[in-house]
């Protein structure tokens, strides 16, 4: 079996990475509260280089096959983690949480944070192995508001 090899993106994987991202959106839909968290989360339209952005991807024969994007700061957010369902499995996101909580020790972040959908079992299964538990949950309804 093939590691995972996890490092900083580069201008060169932004390709990659949007397909990687569209593919992350469209299962995020489909999940109980997807919508929701869609409508709070911009694509980044190739957008993945910014001050105070961490973004990782991992890689297996040197072809991306998941990605992490973290806020930087005194509470560092993971504000996404996708790996592709045929590359999961085999250790990529437990890697990139790994490499994207050893950057935020080093940065000094006091603190990691991350949101997991309702009815989300292998992320939640993710964030928990690495010690990532709920510490807050959100809970909505939709209401008729006045029409017009």
């Amino acid at each position: 079996m093939t590691s995972p090899l996890i490092r900083r993106a580069l201008p060169e994987d932004v390709a990659e990475l949007n397909i990687l991202e569209s593919q992350a959106r469209q299962a995020i839909e489909e999940q109980r509260g997807g919508k929701r968290l869609l409508e709070l989360t911009a694509s980044r339209k190739g957008e993945w280089f910014s001050a105070g952005l961490v973004v990782l991807v991992a890689l297996i024969d040197d072809v991306p096959v998941g990605y992490l994007v973290m806020s930087e700061g005194d509470i560092a957010v993971i504000e996404a983690v996708f790996v592709h369902p045929e590359a999961r499995e085999i250790g990529c996101g437990d890697a990139l949480l790994e490499a994207a909580r050893a950057i935020a020790e080093s940065l000094g972040s006091r603190r990691l944070e991350a949101t997991a959908l309702p009815g989300d079992r292998e992320t939640k299964n993710l964030y928990e192995r690495a010690s990532i538990t709920a510490k807050a949950i959100t809970v909505s309804v939709e209401l008729n508001g006045p029409s017009s």
